[in-house]
């Protein structure tokens, strides 16, 4: 559950407002709202609603993760943040037109 708490972090220090008790959370900020979603199995993708999701994955599951929403091609835009110890990286950001968070 250790990806958990970091991703609830890292948005809680991007100056969201972080909703959930569970792995799955909802970080709001303004009028965006994201469906974060720490990636404890790889492999499986949430059913979701919603416009904005964030995926928050460990290095070794990012490349399958990115594969799989390639593939997929869900109706939501998407990200992934990749968690490494302490630090963080955005790997993909959703394409289209800029949206300020």
């Amino acid at each position: 559950m250790r990806l958990v708490e970091q991703a609830k972090s890292i948005f809680a220090d991007l100056g969201y407002t972080v909703e959930g008790t569970g792995p799955v959370f909802r970080a709001e900020r303004k009028w965006k709202v994201v469906h974060v979603n720490p990636v404890l199995e790889p492999g499986t993708l949430p059913s979701a609603a919603g416009q904005f999701h964030c995926f928050v994955a460990r290095p070794e599951d990012a490349d399958s993760l990115e594969r799989e929403l390639e593939r997929t091609d869900p109706s939501y835009e998407w990200a992934i943040i990749v968690v490494d110890g302490d630090d963080y990286q955005v790997e993909r950001v959703p394409s289209g037109p800029p949206v300020s968070a």
